[in-house]
C-alpha cells in the first residue's frame, strides 16, 4: 500500500511538472533599476600622433550612476530574451603620461544597445539566471577635452563597436503579484577608436579598451 502511494505521488508530480515549467511562458517583466557602468578606458593602440603624445600616456574612462529599463519576454519558464534601454555619459581622462585627470574627451554620451538570451534556474522562489548576447556601442555625442583644446583641438569622434555581453543575475520574489527584487551584473566586451581633429585634420586617433562591467538593482514586475 504504501509503495502504491508513493508511486502516485511521484506520478503526481511528473504530470504537474509541465505545467510548472510553463507558468512564465508568455510573460513579459519590466526591469527598473539602478545602474553602475564601470569602465576600464586605457590606450591598446596608438595609431596616429602628430602631435608628439608622451610615450607613457595612458588613459581611463570615468564611471557613471544612471537609471535602467529593462523589457524581458519569456519563451518558456527558463528561456526569455531581454533588452535594455538607457544611455550613460563619459569622459577619458590621463592617468599617465600627463597630469593625472587631464581630461582628453568630455561628456561621451552613450547608448549601450543590447540583447541577451537568457535561461532561467528554479530554485525554490529564487531565479538566478545567466546570459549572453550581443551589445552595440552607440556614441551619440562627444567633446574635445580640456586638456586638448589648447593643442588646438576641434573635433573628437569615437567610433560605434559592436561587442558581446555576458550576464547573470537573481530575481527573488517580493510575494505572489509579480513583482520581485532584481540584481544583475554584465560584463561588455568591446572597445573604441578616438580620433581628435584639428579642422579636417586628424592629428591623433587610438584605440582604447573600454570593457565595462554593468551593475544594476532594482525592481522587476512580471505580467
Amino acid at each position: 500500500m504504501l509503495r502504491t502511494m508513493t508511486l502516485a505521488s511521484v506520478a503526481a508530480v511528473l504530470m504537474a511538472s509541465p505545467a510548472l515549467a510553463q507558468d512564465r511562458a508568455g510573460q513579459v517583466q519590466l526591469k527598473l533599476v539602478g545602474t553602475a557602468v564601470l569602465p576600464d578606458g586605457k590606450i591598446d593602440t596608438v595609431n596616429a600622433d602628430a602631435v608628439g603624445l608622451p610615450a607613457t600616456l595612458q588613459t581611463r574612462a570615468s564611471d557613471n550612476y544612471v537609471p535602467t529599463i529593462a523589457v524581458e519576454y519569456f519563451f518558456t519558464n527558463n528561456f526569455s530574451v531581454e533588452t535594455i534601454a538607457g544611455m550613460t555619459q563619459h569622459d577619458v581622462d590621463a592617468t599617465a603620461g600627463l597630469p593625472v585627470a587631464a581630461e582628453l574627451v568630455a561628456d561621451g554620451k552613450l547608448i549601450p544597445a543590447t540583447i541577451t538570451a537568457k535561461y532561467h534556474f528554479d530554485l525554490g522562489g529564487i531565479k538566478p539566471y545567466v546570459g549572453a548576447g550581443p551589445s552595440y556601442f552607440l556614441w551619440v555625442s562627444q567633446k574635445p577635452g580640456a586638456a586638448v583644446v589648447p593643442l588646438g583641438v576641434t573635433s573628437t569622434k569615437l567610433s560605434n563597436e559592436l561587442g558581446l555581453a555576458l550576464q547573470a543575475g537573481i530575481d527573488v520574489p517580493l510575494g505572489a503579484k509579480g513583482l520581485a527584487l532584481t540584481l544583475d551584473a554584465k560584463r561588455y566586451f568591446v572597445g573604441t577608436t578616438a580620433s581628435w581633429f584639428v579642422g579636417n585634420t586628424k592629428v591623433i586617433e587610438t584605440e582604447h579598451k573600454l570593457d565595462p562591467w554593468v551593475l544594476s538593482a532594482g525592481l522587476a514586475y512580471r505580467f
